[in-house]
């Protein structure tokens, strides 16, 4: 499984949101530069898998997931956009209190590529295609810049919510 980190985080109450992956910008991975298209997460999310949220990528530090809802993502023109609901656990108040602080380094992703999900071109790929396990708050430093994530209140992740699912059903 090949891991990103990526961008800003932020937070406002017990609801993170923000972006955990976002598209067209560059990253230098190993020796070359990497983007991601748009639509690239589509299809896994389509297909209904159980991504996670986590902490550094440490499956330990469960902060929510899509299979109980506690993690939601949607598909947008600038990226994967996110919201986790932090459940009350020693992992979640220690992140809550980074992103709060603005000490948080950025989102990361866990994803494989599928046969013919990248395109190389000399040392510059592009992700076209993945399939998304999981996405991490990260406290170090993001490979993707644009990524962001803040905090919410309660009152604003269920308007968030209610406003999602109207886009769904529209």
């Amino acid at each position: 499984m090949e891991l990103r980190a990526m961008g800003e985080v932020r937070a406002q109450a017990r609801t993170l949101t923000g972006y955990a992956l976002t598209y067209g910008d560059e990253a230098r991975i190993a020796g070359g530069v990497e983007t991601i298209a748009p639509g690239a997460v589509a299809a896994a999310l389509a297909g209904g898998v159980d991504v996670l949220a986590l902490v550094d990528h440490d499956p330990g530090k469960v902060l929510g997931r899509t299979r109980s809802g506690t993690l939601r993502l949607n598909d947008e023109a600038r990226g994967l956009a996110f919201a986790i609901d932090l459940p009350d656990t020693t992992a979640a108040r220690d992140v809550l209190a980074l992103v709060e602080r603005g000490d948080a380094g950025g989102m990361s992703f866990g994803f494989t590529v599928p046969p013919g999900g990248d395109e190389w071109r000399g040392t510059r790929r592009t992700l076209r295609r993945i399939a998304l396990h999981e996405i991490s708050v990260i406290t170090s430093h993001p490979a993707y810049k644009g990524t962001s994530v803040e905090a919410r209140s309660r009152a604003a992740a269920e308007l968030d919510a209610m406003r999602l699912r109207l886009r769904l059903y529209a």
